[in-house]
């Protein structure tokens, strides 16, 4: 594989939020690490402002140990009337899927609302949870800049923070306001009341450029959140980590879900790092275009195909790969979705990175 980052850069990591999908930024920061990325600012939201502080630390093996046996009790504390009220929809037992009608909304809404009129989840144990994990004195000294996003309500005003220059006594604070869910106990922090920061800016990439830094390394998970809008700097340029897979519920802090993410994270990160490609599977594309068509043409399901090479070629090969979702003309990108393709229809394992040589030898064994 050739990374396609350069390691003599100094990057800048953004970190959107997303609850458990957390663990995601985790996996992505594993491989970061092993190619020898390195990076002196961090701008986190919600469960990035966390993860960020973590990143700042560089603790990786902590991180990892934090996640790996990571629960929902350890984030809320629920009574058994809104365990029973809340349990599916927190843990992602239910999803956006099994929303039939108006009615399914409306009973969503009324749980969510009838906690918070009851006076929100109990954050003790996230509280907890960050005191135990973040050590504030070395996020203060440490090189790695810390910008956190949140909503100040007692002010009004949504907020950039810049966390080595908080009180050290408030650091904690901080972190927990960048990642204050609606449903959360209102509970003043240093007196004053916040909301999480992905009602302000989920993708913090604001906060970095304003700041100065140009190559920035922005890991995104989807799910509800606002993303600022602005004029990104021309000399800016922005490397993309995204999943391909779903990631699970935003409030199921269980250990599985967890190690999948990070599994699932870990992979994107080379995919980014390397330039691999393909949808579900990672396959290292170090073919010259005549490379990638002598392997499609050598598959016997395909020598079947084409009698008139030209006319394969030219019209019936451009023709199967458009309808199976190939992206470009290109060789190489054809023989990515045939792999791909086959790999599916054979259960060949997904998180692995295969050259495409490779890739044809597990599926002939399969």
């Amino acid at each position: 594989m050739q990374l396609k980052l350069d390691p003599t850069v100094t990057y800048a990591v953004a970190l959107e939020g997303g609850g458990a999908k957390g663990a995601y930024e985790i996996g992505v920061w594993k491989a970061l690490r092993e190619a020898g990325i390195h990076f002196d600012a961090v701008a986190g939201t919600s469960v990035g402002a966390l993860n960020g502080a973590m990143l700042a630390i560089g603790d990786y093996e902590k991180a990892e140990q934090c996640w790996s046996n990571i629960r929902l009790n350890q984030v809320m504390k629920l009574d058994a009337e809104e365990e029973a009220q809340m349990g599916p929809l927190l843990k992602g037992e239910m999803s956006l899927g099994d929303i039939h009608s108006l009615q399914d909304v409306s009973d969503i809404f009324k749980k969510v609302f009838g906690i918070v009129k009851s006076g929100g989840l109990d954050v003790a144990p996230l509280r907890t949870w960050i005191a135990d994990v973040i050590d504030a004195e070395a996020l203060k000294k440490s090189p790695v800049q810390l910008y956190v996003t949140t909503v100040n309500l007692t002010d009004l005003e949504a907020q950039e923070v810049h966390v080595q220059d908080v009180p050290l006594e408030e650091v904690h604070n901080m972190l927990l306001a960048s990642a204050y869910h609606p449903t959360f106990k209102q509970e003043k922090l240093g007196g004053k009341n916040y909301a999480d920061g992905g009602f302000f800016d989920s993708l913090p990439l604001h906060a970095l450029t304003e700041t100065g830094h140009r190559n920035i390394i922005a890991v995104r998970m989807p799910g509800l959140g606002i993303e600022r809008h602005f004029k990104l700097p021309e000399d800016a340029v922005v490397t993309m980590i995204e999943p391909q897979a779903d990631l699970g519920g935003v409030l199921n802090f269980t250990a599985e879900q967890a190690l999948r993410d990070m599994k699932i994270g870990y992979y994107d990160g080379l995919r980014a790092l390397y330039g691999l490609i393909g949808e579900q599977y990672y396959i290292d594309p170090m073919l010259t275009e005549q490379e990638a068509l002598e392997l499609l043409l050598s598959q016997p399901d395909m020598r079947g195909l084409c009698g008139n090479l030209a006319h394969f070629l030219e019209e019936d090969l451009p023709e199967m790969a458009k309808k199976a979702g190939a992206k470009s003309q290109s060789y190489n990108e054809y023989l990515r979705v045939y792999l791909e393709q086959r790999a599916a229809e054979k259960g060949l394992e997904v998180y692995h990175v295969y050259t495409a040589k490779e890739m044809l030898e597990k599926l002939a064994e399969a």
